[in-house]
Parts: C-alpha cells; sequence; structure tokens
C-alpha cells in the first residue's frame, strides 16, 4: 500500500476524529501536556491555562538553534495544536475564569500535586457540580489516593520506585534512567486513553467521571509483566541488551559501527546459523530451539559477536534483511531524522510560527485513514488566545481590560 491510498478517502473538514471536543489544561512540563498533546493532535480544541509567567516547557533548555525568540524543544514539541491562554488560579476572578472555561469543556487536564486543584475550588467535585459530564483527568506521581499520594512526583522518581531504572543498564554498571520522559511520556498517554474511555461513557449515559493516572502505575503497567513475574518471586536480573525470551540477542559491533541482531523464532536461528557459517548448527538439539539457546546464552552471543566484527552495518543489515533475520543499525536521531522512511511517514512535520520560523516538529504516531493527524500549527505564545477565549468566554473589551490590569490575566 502507498500513502496515496491509505489516505484514498481521507475528509479535508475536520481537525480529526476528535473534531468538535473541548479540553482545558492546567499543566506543567510533560505528562499532563502529553495528555492534551495527543487529544489535540486527534482533533480536540485544547486551550492550555498558563500562570502569566508561563510555565517550565517554556524555560527549559536546549532551545530550538536559530530561532528567536528563543524557543524550548519541550514546549515546541508537547504544546502544539493548542490555544494559549494565561490566567492566575490564585486569585477569585482568574478561578472564576476558570470554571466559566470548564463548564463549556468536555474534559479537563491537570497534572499539579494531588489536593492543590481543590484547594483552589478547581477539583473534580468542584467543578462537576456545575458540570456533571465533565470528564476531569488528574495525572500525579503516585496517584489522588494511597500512602505515598501526597508526595512530590518526576519522571525519575517513578522509574526508581517502579523497578525500572533498577534493571536499565549494563549488567556489570549502575541503574540508568531511560534518556526520554519514559514515565511522563506513558502518564500522558494513559490519560488521553482514560479521557477517551471516559468520553465513550459520558457519551452513552451523560455521566462524567475522575480519572485518575499516576506516573508510577502507567510504568509498572508497561513493566511486560516483571511486577507479576516478581510478586511471585521470580529473579529479574539486569540483562542490559539481552533479552529472557530470546538468544542470541544484542547490540553488535561490526567494523564502522552496531547493530541491533537477534533471534526471536526457531525458524530465525535456522537461517542466522547459514548466515554465520554454521548450518550444522540449524538442526543441533543443543541449539535448535529457544530454551536449548537461552541455556547456552554466551555461546551463540559469541558466535554472532565474532562474525558481526568482520562486516560493516550495512553489510549485516541487508544480509540479515534479505534472510527475513531481525537486525537495525544503531542510529543516533539526526540519523533517523534524515531516514527517508521517517520523513515519508511524517515523523518530522514543518511547522510555521506565529513570526513565519518553520521548525520541523515531530508528527503524531497514530494514522488515520479517514480522519487524519497532523501537526495543524505551531506551539502558541504565551497568552496568545487570550482575548479571543475570553471574549467567547463573554468577557467585553472593558472587562477584558480590568482583568489584565488586575494582573488576573
Amino acid at each position: 500500500m502507498d500513502k496515496e491510498t491509505f489516505y484514498g478517502r481521507a475528509r479535508a473538514d475536520t481537525t480529526g476524529p476528535l473534531a468538535g471536543v473541548k479540553v482545558v489544561e492546567a499543566t506543567t512540563t510533560w505528562a499532563g501536556p502529553m495528555c492534551s498533546c495527543v487529544l489535540a493532535d486527534f482533533g480536540a480544541e485544547v486551550v492550555k491555562v498558563e500562570a502569566r509567567g508561563g510555565e517550565i516547557a517554556r524555560r527549559s533548555p536546549p532551545f530550538l538553534p536559530g530561532v528567536e525568540p528563543a524557543l524550548s524543544f519541550m514546549h515546541a514539541t508537547v504544546n502544539r495544536n493548542k490555544r494559549s491562554l494565561t490566567l492566575d488560579l490564585r486569585q477569585d476572578r482568574g478561578r472564576e475564569v476558570f470554571r466559566r472555561l470548564a463548564r463549556g469543556a468536555d474534559v479537563v487536564v491537570e497534572n499539579f500535586r494531588p489536593g492543590t486543584m481543590a484547594r483552589w475550588g478547581l477539583g473534580y467535585e468542584d467543578l462537576a457540580a456545575d458540570h456533571p459530564g465533565l470528564v476531569y483527568v488528574s495525572i500525579s506521581g503516585y496517584g489522588q489516593w494511597g500512602p505515598q499520594h501526597e508526595r512530590v512526583g518526576y519522571d525519575p522518581l517513578a522509574q526508581a520506585a517502579s523497578g525500572f531504572l533498577s534493571l536499565n543498564g549494563s549488567p556489570d554498571g549502575a541503574p540508568v534512567k531511560s534518556p526520554t520522559f519514559l514515565a511522563d511520556d506513558l502518564a500522558g498517554l494513559h490519560g488521553a486513553l482514560g479521557a477517551l474511555a471516559a468520553l465513550r461513557h459520558r457519551d452513552l449515559t451523560g455521566e462524567g467521571q475522575h480519572v485518575d493516572v499516576s506516573l508510577l502505575d502507567s510504568l509498572l503497567f508497561q513493566s511486560t509483566g516483571y511486577l507479576t513475574l516478581a510478586a511471585m518471586g521470580v529473579s529479574l536480573p539486569r540483562l542490559g541488551n539481552e533479552f529472557r525470551i530470546a538468544a542470541p540477542a544484542n547490540v553488535y559491533a561490526c567494523r564502522d559501527g552496531h547493530v541491533m541482531a537477534g533471534v526471536l523464532l526457531d525458524t530465525h536461528w535456522k537461517r542466522m546459523a547459514g548466515i554465520l557459517g554454521r548450518p550444522e548448527l540449524a538442526d543441533d538439539p543443543d541449539y535448535a530451539n529457544a530454551p536449548a539457546r537461552i541455556e547456552r546464552r554466551e555461546t551463540v552471543d559469541r558466535l554472532v559477536a565474532d562474525w558481526m566484527r568482520g562486516h560493516t552495518v550495512a553489510e549485516v543489515v541487508e544480509r540479515f534483511a534479505a534472510e527475513g533475520v531481525p537486525a537495525e543499525a544503531v542510529r543516533s536521531y539526526a540519523d533517523s531524522a534524515a531516514d527517508p522512511h521517517v520523513q515519508a511517514r511524517d515523523m518530522l512535520q514543518p511547522v510555521k510560527d506565529a513570526r513565519g520560523q518553520t521548525v520541523p516538529v515531530t508528527g503524531p504516531a497514530a494514522k488515520l485513514s479517514r480522519t487524519p493527524t497532523k501537526v495543524r500549527h505551531a506551539a502558541p505564545d504565551l497568552g496568545a488566545d487570550t482575548d479571543a477565549i475570553l471574549d467567547e468566554l463573554g468577557y467585553d473589551d472593558q472587562a477584558r481590560r480590568r482583568l489584565r490590569e488586575d494582573g488576573v490575566v
């Protein structure tokens, strides 16, 4: 299938499958903004509420080169497809604006410490009293309840608390965190999924609800069953680039770089044995099945490593691909950005900001044939939509001027 065939019946009259859904977010940094980013990419109208000084993501380095004024990579990535409203939620009138905004929304997303929004009179119970059909998504480090729910929670802390950090890294080294905001990303995705499920229920029954997502829970859910194994006393050693369920599988050094390659199926091993020049091992009972190879992990791993050292990365990838054996070059993100396949999949989308500067923004992962997803517009300047949003809420010129003079917006 080619791209044109996939999108052959695409509609051009909609922002996406969530067109018409209104989302209000009071979030900061990554997990909460990521939740709303997913909803915005799917076509929802998202209003991002920030303090007058802007949230952390706007000020976090590195800043994109050649873009003036300075633009954080975080803000450009996770706040695209949104509108921006500045609002001081510590003031009564600021909270009133937020409540008015929430009354017309389908979803509210927040990721403050549990209890913060409630202290401002903007918690789920407060807003649901005026809007029973509201879906209210709360994302936090440890959740809205439980012995540790009030603790400060950030991505690396969730990685540490979940067990992820203990297994990440080389077997003989120290625990290593993920290079990406893994817990934040997963919590954002689960927040978006929870919102969609709650909206489905709301559409059937009229009932809104509170969606509680924690960074810790999200990492534990995505632990590939390790939490269950550990609870039942199964040892979980740190394996680095090896796998519990397969051998040989590792990152191997080639003449000019590294390759991730391995055997998942026994049929893969038969083909690999031929590639390695050891066809007699294809059906040898000591190597022919996964349990046998896992038992001889060091031996089969050494066989592959020795062969790899004599070849270039391109030679390895091409040979393995021809035989249908899994292998891929270990690339940098710069390599990936330049890959024609990544570009063909629209994973980098050129987007112009308000000053006409073009930034290659990471595109949505999910492709929908009838209601395509895309980066429709760049992350907004701070407060860029404040007047327009207030006008939509019924604040006239004089009321908006007073709010601005009093530091509410």
